[in-house]
């Protein structure tokens, strides 16, 4: 039997950096009447790479299993093929089986890097939704109604624009929910975008006769442009199997507001520690650029070995110390090919576009305007700088330091 400081500490490394516990109440009846809960968290495969958004849900399940709980990672691939309609304005395109399998075992070699594989449960959802018969659907289905499906934000609004909604979209929810009763799940985590679809897991498990799970919303991570949550198509990601000169440098471009939400949802710094840094930059005894690498570091020592990621820092800095610039230990280098000087010679702005480096001409004539991009170190002030056949450039795209070595 726990004691109350236990109950009392076991709620306090629980309770940080969630949203909502709902409620707290089942939470702490569970804990004192369960020496081991089962803890679920979902994840459809629909991409197959893991960021840091994704690491907030990841470090709460590490949280709970240094508790000495039972973690089931369940991975969504039967539901991944149904597609998620949470925040979706439009019906969502459905992921093949071969995609969803692909993908499941790409995550499945990301998520150890944060969880202990001998202390975590995987678990596929297909192994229960795909032997359920029409007759099961028709009893699952019996346990909801339409009108508390239209209360969930998104189905509304697109109700209300007359914006089609497929049954099939109904059943995500359902599906996810009726995981929870196989399971028999004491505690469901998820992001707050997915608040409806725990909560129906809730539900149903009381349909079916079983005891109600007890719901964490967590935050969803704010991306790198301090605006948008943290997505791979938004392009404001970091990776968790970045580089570690990446991942520093990308983490040393977030705002100095930024950081404060970066240090509690993405480390185990207390949070006096935290406030005490944020009181230091206040009165001017710490600089911000100190304490982010701090942040950058107690980051990325959770993926990389500490040497490794201190030589990346030592890297990065000398990298972009604009007095004394080094290269980097690898560049990436293209060969332009005869094909380009066959009439005329070509742009460099046009074959960076070619090779990858930037996305469009357009937008490299934006980075010259902006002064974001240097050739030889030298920066470009001509947006229709031709190139020269049989010669040799380093071309570097702004502050971060990307670079490309062109050859001619």
């Amino acid at each position: 039997m726990k004691t109350e400081q236990e109950l009392k500490n076991e709620l306090e490394t629980i309770r940080r950096g969630t949203v909502e516990i709902l409620s707290e109440s089942d939470l702490l009846e569970k804990l004192k009447s369960k020496p081991k809960l089962k803890i679920k968290a979902g994840f459809d495969p629909t991409a197959p790479d893991l960021h840091l958004g994704h690491f907030v849900l990841l470090r709460k399940l590490k949280h709970f299993q240094d508790l000495g709980h039972e973690v089931c990672f369940m991975l969504g691939d039967f539901t991944a093929m149904i597609g998620d309609p949470t925040g979706k304005s439009e019906t969502r395109k459905r992921l093949s089986r071969e995609e969803v399998l692909k993908n499941s075992e790409t995550y499945q070699n990301q998520v150890f890097k944060i969880l202990d594989p001998e202390k975590t449960k995987i678990l596929y959802n297909s192994e229960w939704c795909a032997k359920m018969n029409f007759e099961d659907v028709l009893v699952l289905t019996s346990k909801y109604t339409v009108s508390r499906m239209l209360e969930r934000d998104d189905f509304t609004k697109r109700h209300r624009a007359g914006t089609p909604i497929s049954m099939i979209e109904f059943l995500y929810p359902l599906v996810q929910g009726y995981d929870s009763v196989v399971m028999e799940a004491d505690v469901e985590l998820g992001g707050t975008d997915q608040k409806f679809n725990m909560l129906v897991g809730r539900d149903l498990q009381r349909e079916y006769g079983g005891k109600a799970q007890a719901v964490i919303t967590l935050p969803l991570l704010v991306g790198l442009d301090g605006v948008k949550k943290m997505s791979k198509s938004l392009g404001n990601y970091v990776g968790i199997t970045e580089k570690p000169i990446d991942m520093y440098g990308k983490l040393m471009s977030i705002s100095d507001d930024l950081m404060w939400n970066y240090f509690e949802l993405l480390t185990d710094l207390p949070l006096s520690e935290i406030e005490s840094k944020k009181q230091g930059i206040k009165n001017k005894t710490l600089h911000p650029k100190e304490v982010k690498t701090e942040l950058a570091l107690l980051v990325m020592d959770q993926f990389s070995g500490m040497d490794e990621n201190r030589r990346a820092v030592e890297e990065w800095t000398a990298i972009h110390n604009t007095k004394k610039r080094a290269l980097p230990d690898e560049i990436p280098t293209k060969t332009i090919g005869s094909e380009f000087f066959q009439e005329k010679p070509p742009a460099l702005l046009y074959v960076l576009a070619q090779v990858g480096f930037i996305p469009s001409v357009s937008e490299g004539r934006r980075l010259v305007q902006a002064g974001g991009l240097y050739l030889d170190e030298e920066k470009i002030t001509d947006p229709g700088l031709l190139l020269e056949q049989g010669k040799e450039y380093l071309v570097r795209q702004g502050k971060k330091g990307k670079f490309l070595k062109l050859l001619s």
